[in-house]
C-alpha cells in the first residue's frame, strides 16, 4: 500500500515539474531568445550557429529553474490533493504527512544532485563555451558585429558607417569610414558600398570599396587633397579587436569546481583579494541545498486547503521564490564587497527559510494552522470595531 502512494505521489509531483521548468525556463531565456533570433533575421548566421549559442546558455538557466520549477511541483501536487480531500481520506486512513515524505525527499535528491552538477561543471562549462563561441563569431562573421546607422569602432582606429548592412552577403552601402591609423595622415573614405572579405585563418579581413573618394589630411601641414577611386581596400585586423574575447581571464563563473579552489589557494597565498572566487564557491553549494529548502516549505504549504490549486500554487512559488533570491541578491552583494564573509552571504537564505520550513513541517505535520491563530484573531478583532448597520424591521 505505501509503496503504491508513494509512486503515484512522485508521478503528481512529476508532472507539474516538467510544466513549470519549460515555463520558467522559456520566460528567463526569452530575452536571451529575441537577441539570437535577431542576429539569425538581421545578421545572417546561421540556425546551427544559434542553436550551439542556445545550448551554452541553458545550463545557467536551468541551474536556477530546477529548484523553482520543483517547488511549484510539489505546490500543486499538494495542493491538488488537499482539495480533492485525499490527504484528509489518507489521514483517516492512518497515514500521516510524514509518511507521505518519502517520495518528496525522493524527487528533492534528484533534482538537488542535478543542480549541484550544473551548478559545479554546467554553468562554467556553458559559460566558457559561450565566450569561446562568441569570439569565433567575431573571427569568422565580422559583418554581423556591425550594425547599420551606427558608428561601428570594433577595430581599432577605425569608425565604419554605412546606411545599409546586408550582413548575410557582406554588403555594406553608403559607406564613410574615419581612418586614424597612421598619425601623420587622417583619412576620411567615402563609398557607393562596400564588400566584406573575410580570411579566418590569418584572423584578417578586407573590406572592398566601390565607387568612392578618400579625402586626406596631413597631419604637419594640415592640407588636405581627395582621391578618387573605383576600389579601394581597407584592411582590417580581427586579432585586436577580439584579443578582449579570446585573453580575457577566466571570470569565477567559468570555473569549474577543481580550478576554483586552486584559484582561491593561489590568490589567498599571494595575500590577493578572492572575494568573488569565495562567493562563487559557496553558491555552487548554496543553490543545490535552496532545493531541501524548498521542498521543506512546499510541502505544508501545498497540503493547506484550498480549491484554487494551479493559480494559488503558482502565487506561493513566486513569493517563496521571490523572498528567496531577494535574501541572495542581498547577501551575494555584501560578500563581493568583503562586507560579510561569503557563507553568511550565501547561506543566509537557506537558514531562514529552512528554518521556517522546518516549523510549517512540524505544525502541519500536528495538523495544527500553519501561521496559528493569529490571522482569525485579527479579523475578529477588525470586524468587532467596524460599526454595525441596523437591521430594518418591516411592519406586518
Amino acid at each position: 500500500m505505501g509503496k503504491i502512494i508513494h509512486r503515484y505521489l512522485f508521478l503528481e509531483i512529476l508532472t507539474p515539474f516538467l510544466l513549470g521548468l519549460a515555463v520558467f525556463t522559456f520566460v528567463l531565456l526569452l530575452a536571451r531568445l529575441l537577441k539570437l533570433i535577431e542576429l539569425v533575421v538581421n545578421r545572417g548566421l546561421p540556425t546551427t550557429k544559434i542553436l550551439e549559442l542556445l545550448t551554452y546558455l541553458l545550463p545557467p538557466f536551468l541551474e536556477v529553474t530546477l529548484p523553482m520549477a520543483m517547488l511549484l511541483a510539489i505546490l500543486v501536487a499538494f495542493g491538488r490533493l488537499s482539495a480533492d480531500t485525499e490527504i484528509v481520506a489518507l489521514r483517516s486512513s492512518g497515514v500521516s504527512l510524514y509518511q507521505l515524505l518519502p517520495p518528496v525527499a525522493t524527487f528533492v535528491l534528484l533534482v538537488a544532485l542535478l543542480t549541484l552538477a550544473l551548478s559545479t561543471e554546467g554553468r562554467p562549462w556553458g559559460n566558457r563555451s559561450l565566450r569561446h563561441a562568441l569570439w569565433d563569431i567575431a573571427r569568422n562573421h565580422a559583418a554581423a558585429g556591425l550594425k547599420p546607422q551606427v558608428f561601428n569602432d570594433e577595430f581599432p582606429g577605425l569608425v565604419i558607417y554605412a546606411e545599409q548592412i546586408d550582413a548575410r552577403q557582406n554588403r555594406l552601402t553608403h559607406v564613410l569610414i574615419a581612418d586614424d591609423r597612421d598619425p601623420r595622415q587622417r583619412n576620411t573614405v567615402f563609398a557607393r558600398e562596400g564588400w566584406m572579405v573575410a580570411d579566418p585563418a590569418a584572423q584578417a579581413m578586407t573590406l572592398r570599396l566601390i565607387d568612392g573618394r578618400i579625402v586626406s589630411t596631413d597631419a604637419a601641414s594640415r592640407a588636405s587633397y581627395q582621391t578618387d577611386f573605383e576600389s579601394y581596400d581597407v584592411n582590417l585586423d580581427l586579432r585586436e579587436a577580439i584579443a578582449g574575447l579570446r585573453e580575457k581571464p577566466s571570470r569565477p563563473a567559468e570555473l569549474g569546481l577543481a580550478a576554483l579552489a586552486a584559484a582561491i589557494e593561489a590568490k589567498r597565498a599571494a595575500g590577493a583579494p578572492h572575494h568573488a572566487e569565495l562567493v562563487e564557491w559557496h553558491r555552487k553549494f548554496a543553490i543545490p541545498f535552496a532545493c531541501v529548502v524548498f521542498g521543506l516549505i512546499a510541502v505544508p504549504l501545498g497540503s493547506e486547503p484550498s480549491h484554487a490549486v494551479k493559480s494559488r500554487g503558482f502565487a506561493l512559488s513566486l513569493a517563496v521564490i521571490f523572498c528567496y533570491y531577494i535574501l541572495l541578491s542581498a547577501g551575494q552583494g555584501l560578500a563581493e564587497q568583503g562586507l560579510v564573509p561569503a557563507a553568511l552571504g550565501l547561506w543566509l537564505p537557506n537558514v531562514v527559510l529552512g528554518a521556517a520550513g522546518l516549523t510549517l513541517l512540524r505544525r502541519a505535520g500536528r495538523e495544527r494552522p500553519l501561521f496559528g491563530t493569529w490571522a482569525s484573531d485579527l479579523g475578529r478583532a477588525v470586524r468587532a470595531r467596524l460599526p454595525r448597520r441596523p437591521v430594518p424591521h418591516h411592519g406586518a
